[in-house]
């Protein structure tokens, strides 16, 4: 049997989507900025999945911006918001004078994405103040945290909505009304951005319910192919492109438009609102039967994150006295696929950031697996996986010289 559980990390092409991306590969390959028939009919496809979007989020579709994926959508927020308040700033003071980037401060969690994070380093590094929050024993960010880091200079807050390595959600809805209620008394807004790639599938969406400026979306995470994404900006909020060229995407980033790709997000956020409901309780019910069994069946194993706030579809657990990458191993030896973190710093050979962030435990974070259910994942897989993964544990556990005796 083969068993893919790592979903967290990227998914299949949905049928359905294929079918409906299939044509602007094949015969409909006009470029959409081209007056020609072919050129019309690739700009009523981009503008059409615009609107789906546009619904699928409650905004307006010319608030949807497309981009290559989840990391550049971070990316253009959290870079482009703040450098344009930057320029703007400076514009509105003095036309000649030079940005003063440590004049600004930005609000964040030690468990956001890299795509976050390492944009947040890159804005440090040019003076702008940066404040990295702590999650909670859950792995959560409270409202309290953000509201007693605000500062009089703070002009963005990111927080990310499902954390993609232990599934914990954040309560960005509460977190977007505090903010709104602190702008009330404040000359200089605070804008609110989350990263939602893990959210789009099982979250509420809706941009005026969360009480977000910012949202990212990416399309290998829905059942679109890899390769492109959505970066909701609410109308009145400037940004400063980082891809210079063309005027397309409103002038927010230049490019010819990956069509196919564009259809495709649009035809998988179609779906998820036809389906959503449905497909989180049948996954929440394989999600704790599957809990349910390794804590029971396997001894010594812990649930990173809490239970109660956690997406339907991630299961991340720490076993003890052996090596997440030792389990890994063995598991794709039997046909199974989890991950030990973020497929993207699957290279390195740094424990989790976010579970060190939770924990501050490095055996722990090196020795926990997360398993992420999709779709396709059916309870025959996880009786399947737990089978196995009793015979693999204990096997380790005889030969790692962490166990105690009785696992010899």
């Amino acid at each position: 049997m083969k068993v893919y559980l790592d979903y967290a990390a990227t998914g299949p092409i949905k049928a359905e989507v294929l079918t409906e991306m299939m044509p602007y590969l094949t015969t409909d390959y006009g470029n959409p900025s081209s007056m020609h028939e072919w050129g019309r009919a690739a700009r009523i496809a981009v503008d059409e999945s615009r609107i789906k979007i546009a619904k699928f989020l409650n905004a307006d579709p010319a608030e949807i911006i497309f981009t290559s994926g989840g990391t550049e959508s971070d990316n253009l927020a959290i870079k482009g918001m703040v450098n344009s308040v930057i320029l703007n700033e400076v514009k509105n003071l003095d036309p000649s004078a030079k940005p003063q980037d440590d004049k600004f401060h930005v609000i964040t969690s030690q468990i956001e994405h890299h795509a976050i994070l390492n944009s947040c380093k890159t804005l440090e590094k040019s003076g702008v103040e940066v404040t990295y929050l702590k999650p909670n024993t859950d792995g959560i960010i409270e409202v309290d945290a953000v509201k007693a880091a605000i500062k009089e200079n703070t002009v963005l807050v990111s927080i990310m909505y499902v954390n993609n390595e232990i599934g914990s959600v954040n309560p960005i809805r509460a977190i977007g009304k505090m903010i709104e209620k602190e702008n009330d008394a404040r000359e200089l807004k605070i804008l609110f951005h989350t990263d939602a790639v893990q959210a789009a599938e099982y979250q509420n969406m809706d941009v005026d319910y969360l009480h977000v400026d910012l949202l990212t979306i990416s399309g290998h995470k829905i059942g679109a192919p890899k390769g492109v994404g959505v970066l909701f900006v609410k109308k009145g909020v400037n940004i400063m492109p980082m891809m210079h060229g063309g005027e397309q995407e409103f002038g927010r980033r230049a490019g010819t438009e990956n069509v196919a790709s564009i259809v495709a997000i649009g035809k998988a956020v179609e779906e998820l609102r036809n389906e959503k409901l449905e497909i989180r309780n049948e996954i929440k019910n394989i999600r704790d039967y599957f809990i349910g069994r390794i804590l029971k069946e396997i001894p010594e194993t812990e649930l990173n994150g809490g239970k109660e706030f956690r997406s339907p579809n991630n299961v991340n657990v720490y076993f003890k006295y052996v090596e997440g990458e030792s389990i890994l191993m063995n598991l794709d030896l039997v046909g199974i696929a989890a991950s030990s973190g973020s497929a993207c710093t699957s290279l390195s050979l740094q424990p989790s950031h976010v579970i060190m962030a939770v924990y501050s435990d490095a055996e722990r974070a090196h020795g926990s697996i997360r398993f992420t259910l999709g779709q396709n994942s059916t309870k025959e897989e996880i009786d399947y996986t737990i089978e196995n993964l009793k015979e693999i544990i204990a096997k380790l556990r005889k030969i790692s010289p962490l166990s105690p005796k009785e696992y010899k």
